[in-house]
């Protein structure tokens, strides 16, 4: 149980890489996951309201670091799968706001497990023209080393994040697995009822 709430945590902390502050346009990706990812894994050690779990203050910190920093689209695309393209603009919006309610609300609580972690980061190889890397890294603390690695992509806008791999398991391909017996079920209007139903009675639990 402590492993999978190390886990959970460190989906969450993996995923506080990124920052509106300005950086250099040749900054890489290794570079700039190391850097925003050590200086916000400090700031939640720092902040005992996230540490208590308190949502509010997780998701402002998810509004205003994370989500300006990731390819969210594409991550809800992903997570959806095929089904996707058959979505309406109204369902594609409805499924990104649950998705990224699920995330927020689902690792909450463990956010308050990040404490005396550290990050080391391995050498990521790439090419200038490369527009998607991979950088790896890995957490320790208490327990065994935890691999937690980062898939980025190059755009107009720079470096974005689209998926998280937590000991060998991407996140993308967890969800997919999950909606599409959901779809399957009870298509596309099924899904966003049973997020926005998980959303409301984690929000309950919570409050």
């Amino acid at each position: 149980m402590q492993r999978r709430q190390w886990m959970s945590s460190l989906l969450v902390a993996g995923a506080v890489f990124a920052s509106p502050m300005v950086f250099a346009a040749e900054e890489g990706p290794d570079a700039m996951v190391q850097r925003i990812s050590t200086e916000v894994m400090d700031a939640v050690k720092a902040d005992a309201a996230i540490q208590a779990g308190d949502v509010d203050r997780i998701v402002t910190l998810v509004d205003t670091k994370i989500m300006p920093n990731v390819n969210f689209s594409r991550m809800t695309a992903s997570a959806v799968g095929r089904f996707w393209r058959q979505a309406t603009p109204d369902q594609q919006a409805k499924l990104q706001t649950e998705f990224k309610t699920l995330l927020v609300r689902t690792y909450a609580g463990a956010l308050g497990e990040v404490k005396d972690q550290s990050l080391s980061f391995k050498p990521t190889r790439f090419r200038p023209e490369d527009t998607d890397v991979v950088v790896r890294s890995v957490v320790r603390g208490r327990g065994e080393p935890i691999q937690l690695d980062y898939r980025l992509e190059k755009g107009a806008n720079g470096w974005k994040i689209y998926d998280l791999n937590v000991l060998g398991i991407w996140l993308v391909d967890t969800y997919r697995s999950q909606f599409a017996q959901e779809i399957n079920s009870n298509g596309l209007d099924g899904l966003i009822a049973t997020l926005t139903q998980r959303n409301k009675a984690s929000a309950g639990k919570a409050g």
